[in-house]
């Protein structure tokens, strides 16, 4: 076995094992580990692949961002943050274990690619960058289904807001004309009483 499948074995092993645990964790911030660290896996393998605009916006877009909200989400549970702190030195081996597993990931595809243990089995055009073939063939072969993608992805998002969205309470608006037409006489009554003397 050369060194390149033993590379993309290892990921696949952590990748699959990873996704299984982010389902059956019972803490959310373990899920939350877990499915970074599937990323990761999924980003080093689209770098065995050559793929390496995927890759990096696997891991900007979806370790970056995506993660980001699904940590305030958790973060926003109903969670006993008491008993959490309370456990932090537990939570250690499995953030430190996680944070070894990407550091070795990492290490084997760019060290790697800087020995030259991996053989290019993707052929690239002179002068012609993965990100450049990508855009080139999204804009030419594939602009129908990019084109309808990106319809579904507008509508999903309308619907989003039409969903969500709440109807306005009727608010009590007054009319400026209707005031401007108003008199003194109209909205004023001078009644006169008869004045009471105290006994």
């Amino acid at each position: 076995m050369d060194f390149k499948s033993f590379v993309f074995y290892f990921f696949s092993t952590i990748l699959v094992l990873a996704s299984l645990r982010v389902i059956t964790a019972r803490n959310p911030v373990h899920a939350v580990l877990f499915l970074v660290l599937a990323f990761v896996s999924g980003g080093g393998i689209w770098l065995l692949l050559d793929a390496e605009f995927l890759a990096m916006t696997l891991i900007l877009v979806y370790v970056g961002a995506v993660m980001v909200l699904f940590l305030f989400v958790v973060m926003m549970l109903d969670i006993n943050l008491d008993r959490l702190r309370e456990g932090f030195w537990s939570y250690l081996p499995l953030g430190a274990t996680v944070g070894a597993l990407i550091a070795l990931e990492m290490s084997l595809v760019l060290g790697g690619s800087y020995l030259n243990l991996f053989e290019s089995s993707v052929p690239s055009a002179a002068g012609e960058s993965n990100v450049k073939a990508i855009g080139r063939l999204i804009y030419t072969d594939y602009v129908y289904p990019f084109e309808l993608a990106s319809v579904i992805l507008l509508v999903g998002i309308v619907a989003a807001i039409a969903l969500t969205g709440r109807k306005r309470k009727p608010t009590k608006a007054i009319d400026p004309a209707q005031q401007v037409l108003v008199k003194a006489s109209d909205r004023l009554r001078i009644i006169s009483m008869p004045a009471e003397k105290k006994e």
